[in-house]
């Protein structure tokens, strides 16, 4: 395998899954709201049969709520921030306790062009691989989803789906857990 193409594999033993603010005041505003929940609880679960760590992010959340519960469940640890770049706020130290030497963040959430485009970029400044899931991150609008994603992948972030991250984490159909990740991605239609 070439030096590019193992740096850009997303490998399940190296990264932390990061889930930014799915908080309930702000998702039924999201542009396809309930469906970016259900692909990064999807996500989580699938991360947490893999030990992967799973944790999340909610802005303000005196005052716009905790995470919806089903994305609060999967995360071994709710982030508070106030900071839109959840890294001024203490993720760089989470991602380290959660994983010492984490080199690789999968990251979702919303809104796409704010605060998961600004702590996106804040791991990307920290030397973070990332990956950014567009298809389980959202925005009001489709058109602020799609500049966030444009932009995200200019300043060095991979924009991916749900399914390439998971098929990545597995690597192999021989993998110990491939059922049961496989029965995960059925279920959700």
């Amino acid at each position: 395998m070439n030096a590019t193409r193992a740096a850009d594999t997303i490998d399940a033993q190296a990264g932390v899954l990061v889930l930014v603010d799915y908080q309930a005041r702000l998702m039924p505003a999201i542009h396809d709201g309930a469906q970016r929940v259900a692909r990064a609880v999807l996500l989580a679960r699938a991360a947490r049969a893999l030990a992967i760590p799973v944790l999340g992010t909610e802005q303000n959340p005196a005052g716009l709520g905790p995470n919806v519960e089903p994305i609060r469940a999967e995360c071994q640890l709710s982030l508070a921030k106030t900071h839109f770049d959840a890294c001024g706020d203490g993720l760089l130290q989470a991602l380290d306790a959660a994983r010492p030497g984490c080199e690789q963040v999968v990251v979702a959430g919303c809104e796409a062009h704010v605060c998961l485009l600004q702590t996106a970029l804040g791991l990307l400044r920290a030397g973070k691989r990332v990956w950014v899931v567009g298809n389980a991150s959202g925005s009001r609008h489709p058109a602020d989803h799609a500049a966030a994603m444009a932009r995200l992948s200019r300043a060095g972030a991979t924009v991916v789906s749900h399914e390439m991250v998971l098929f990545e984490w597995l690597a192999d159909c021989r993998h110990p857990r491939f059922r049961e990740v496989l029965a995960l991605l059925k279920a959700a239609g």
